[in-house]
């Protein structure tokens, strides 16, 4: 299969310094694929990881693939430059299958030992992009990736006295989004089957996650 032309150099000398996690949210593998390798829609990724965990290739990691868009994380713009973006084949709303998460959990610790990526450093593309991404989805196994070394996950009974926002922010959550969204793309990651207003929970979530942001050896889940 053919790998993508859809790509170009990092820009100012940037390195990867993240991984970003998306979903397809397309009706196979084979069509992502060609979505990706389709000079027309201008759109990428360096890795698509099919059902059954094989892994696909598609830009080198030292190029900048164009799979993240607009958005910013830890105050730092053109993402596109600063990661290495992974897509899992997956319609938005279906679990992701063993061997396709046992092949990502493979990928991740690789890229890691590459670039000198520390979990606090995985996201989901709605981290970094919330109000307008919601990859990797609310069946996306985080906790799982934290219990391998290769993400973080926050403790709801960590002291912590700033305001969610203020916690959420710190984490690396654009400071520039409507308080619903930030809710929303917090929620998505942290806290997928939680409704209505702000509570407690959130809030101390924000704090421990926030913490462990700039933690340097996170603990695992």
């Amino acid at each position: 299969m053919p790998v993508s032309p859809n790509f170009g150099e990092r820009r100012g000398g940037l390195l990867p310094e993240f991984v970003v996690i998306h979903y397809t949210a397309m009706e196979s593998c084979d069509a992502a694929h060609a979505r990706l390798c389709d000079p027309e829609f201008e759109v990428s990724a360096h890795y698509l990881i099919d059902y059954d965990g094989t892994v696909h290739a598609l830009v080198d990691e030292v190029a900048r693939a164009w799979h993240a868009g607009a958005g910013t994380w830890r105050g730092l713009a053109d993402m596109n430059s600063r990661s290495i973006g992974i897509e899992l084949a997956n319609d938005g709303f279906e679990p992701f299958p063993e061997p396709q998460m046992a092949a990502l959990e493979t990928l991740i610790t690789g890229i890691m030992a590459r670039w000198d990526i520390p979990a606090r450093s995985i996201l989901g593309h709605s981290d970094m992009a919330p109000g307008r991404k919601s990859d990797p989805g609310v069946r996306f196994d985080w906790q799982r990736l934290a219990r391998a070394g290769l993400s973080i996950w926050p403790d709801a009974d960590a002291a912590g006295t700033d305001s969610f926002r203020t916690a959420a922010v710190r984490a690396g959550y654009p400071a520039d989004v409507a308080d619903d969204a930030l809710l929303a793309a917090f929620r998505l990651r942290f806290r997928p089957m939680a409704r209505g207003p702000l509570d407690r929970v959130d809030t101390a979530l924000a704090q421990s996650f926030a913490n462990l942001s700039v933690d340097q050896t996170p603990p695992q889940a």
